[in-house]
């Protein structure tokens, strides 16, 4: 199970098998660590030692183009969060295939 794009049903579903916890239970854990890492940022920036960071980036309004039709349009401002991982997470990720 290697995508690269996962939905939340199946972080609940690989907790599940790994850890032997109820599905609910997964779930709700999944869910409430969503919920605590949205509410620290949105306090300012989130540093989880020995995994990384989550900031607040703010996006300018910008021109967009739908690619097919070539239409033109505005992209509203917005914010969104950054993750960079840790030094550690790093080196685990360079060292995997080793």
């Amino acid at each position: 199970m290697f995508e690269s794009n996962i939905k939340k049903e199946n972080l609940t579903e690989n907790l599940h098998k790994k850890t032997g916890f109820s599905l609910n239970y997964s779930k709700k854990l999944i869910s409430d660590l969503i919920e605590v890492i949205l509410d620290n940022t949105k306090n300012g920036n989130l540093n989880l030692k020995n995994l990384g960071s989550f900031k607040i980036v703010h996006k300018k309004e910008r021109m967009g183009r739908n690619p097919k039709t070539k239409e033109v349009f505005l992209i509203s401002s917005r914010k969104s969060i950054s993750f960079t991982p840790s030094k550690k997470i790093i080196d685990k990720l360079n060292n995997l295939h080793e």
